[in-house]
């Protein structure tokens, strides 16, 4: 029989809930921070499917945005209470500074009745040359590059970001979110970008992978962030809408 075995389910004396079946296998009792990730609501520029990076403030949300980030914050509501009952409730929102991501948690932190956080290592990608066209658009005028910036993830558009640099930059964002103390949840709402890194360095993956996550307006993935870095991705791309009244 091997010396090392999995940490019970439960702690009787501790209080805590018991771990999910199927959660990430530690042989400790470490605690993690619990990031809810949540994206923002869907603007004019998500329909027209141009490339909204962190250069530019805007667009704000349209009607239907709204109405995602108003589920979006039901559904938060729910972690730790009626869902995902071994995590705790949130107890901090953190946001972009981008507009769609501040009024996205502006109506999740009023749900919550938490005051909001502004972290612009969390903000898109800068997408430099590339802000506001279509995928078609920088075909056009810079052939064979956008493709491999999401498949290589180390191209850099003129004037923005890779996807690894944004990768480095979330990475330095969780690691203070560790050092700010575990056993907690923090709400981070952020964009389809940031949000596929956050992953990607959360499971270890390579930038050219995590373009293959799916993160729709509005969704809400967790990951549970240990000292150790051996993070554990509990959920990715779950849609808000459709898990009750507003």
């Amino acid at each position: 029989m091997s010396d090392h075995q999995p940490v019970p389910a439960s702690d009787p004396g501790s209080g805590r809930a018991p771990k999910p079946l199927g959660s990430g296998v530690r042989f400790d009792d470490e605690q993690p921070v619990t990031v809810v990730l949540v994206r923002h609501g869907q603007t004019t520029m998500t329909v027209a499917r141009g490339y909204s990076g962190s250069g530019e403030p805007g667009p704000p949300l349209d009607e239907h945005g709204r109405d995602q980030a108003r589920a979006a914050a039901v559904l938060v509501d729910r972690v730790g209470r009626d869902l995902w009952g071994d995590i705790h409730y949130p107890s901090q929102i953190i946001a972009s500074p981008m507009v769609r991501t501040q009024e996205t948690a502006g109506i999740v932190a009023e749900r919550l009745g938490l005051p909001v956080q502004v972290d612009a290592t969390f903000q898109e990608a800068d997408f430099g040359e590339w802000q506001g066209l279509t995928a078609e658009q920088i075909e056009e005028r810079w052939p064979g590059q956008l493709a491999p910036w999401h498949t290589r993830g180390d191209l850099v558009p003129p004037g923005g970001e890779s996807i690894a640099q944004v990768g480095d930059r979330v990475r330095r964002g969780l690691d203070g979110l560790i050092e700010a103390g575990t056993d907690r949840t923090v709400v981070v709402v952020s964009h389809a970008v940031a949000i596929r890194a956050v992953l990607g360095v959360a499971m270890g993956a390579q930038p050219s992978s995590w373009s293959q996550l799916r993160v729709a307006p509005a969704s809400l993935s967790i990951v549970r962030l240990f000292p150790d870095k051996r993070h554990e991705i509990a959920v990715v791309g779950v849609p808000s809408e459709g898990w009750g009244a507003v």
